[in-house]
């Protein structure tokens, strides 16, 4: 039996479901489409309802021995917020962060243009941001020394977990952006926030609402087909 041969009020039962199905696909590739990265937020709060709707994305996502061992640090307090950072993060002018790109030889316009924006924001973004999450994953054997590859599957977990909240922000009309801290800040970070021992800091996440003028690097453009390769290479 098919729907033409069904009573009207189930047929329209079915409509709905499919459209509720469909409706429900478009919204997340909206989210996917979205999502972007904000450097410079505006001074408006997210809700604690949204960001913990925010936060449960995170445990939906997959992880690679079923346990889902994650936690996330609010740092909401600005007092502590604005100490830790300016004790671990060195602040970097936009002519330092020219002579960086330069060491780098980065040769792509917009890469050069999207570091010459990041770079000399890596304290204000943070500090600025509505909400700063310290994502924490559980690590059984030293982070940077792996032995395999499958001694990165807590990191690779961790990083769907973040993407997740970053989709589930960007449905909210909230956006974001990531640090990822280097040894020094990672020890600093998790001594300041007594994080326990055996678990892992991948990034500070910052989420917030763009400010007016927030400025967004142009994309690279992808030609998809170049990317897709059929059995080989």
């Amino acid at each position: 039996m098919d729907c033409f041969s069904l009573p009207v009020h189930e047929a329209l039962i079915i409509g709905i479901i499919f459209y509720k199905l469909w409706e429900s696909l478009m919204e997340l590739y909206e989210a996917i489409k979205t999502r972007k990265t904000i450097r410079d937020f505006s001074d408006k709060p997210v809700a604690r309802e949204v960001i913990e709707r925010i936060i449960s994305a995170a445990f939906l996502a997959p992880s690679n021995n079923h346990m889902r061992e994650w936690h996330f640090v609010l740092l909401d307090d600005r007092v502590k917020r604005d100490k830790i950072l300016l004790d671990t993060i060195s602040p970097i002018s936009a002519k330092g962060a020219l002579g960086i790109i330069n060491r780098w030889q980065l040769k792509d316009i917009s890469q050069r243009a999207m570091y010459l924006d990041a770079i000399p924001k890596q304290i204000s973004m943070l500090r600025d941001c509505a909400c700063l999450i310290l994502p924490c994953f559980r690590q059984y054997s030293p982070l940077l020394k792996p032995k395999t590859l499958s001694d990165l599957n807590n990191l690779a977990s961790i990083w769907l977990a973040i993407e997740n909240i970053l989709l589930a922000a960007a449905a909210e009309g909230v956006f974001g952006v990531t640090r990822i801290p280097g040894e020094t800040e990672r020890a600093r970070l998790k001594e300041y926030c007594q994080i326990p021992d055996g678990y892992e800091i991948p990034c500070l996440l910052a989420l917030g609402y763009p400010a007016e003028n927030a400025k967004r690097a142009a994309q690279v453009e992808i030609n998809l087909p170049e990317r897709i390769h059929q059995n080989t290479w």
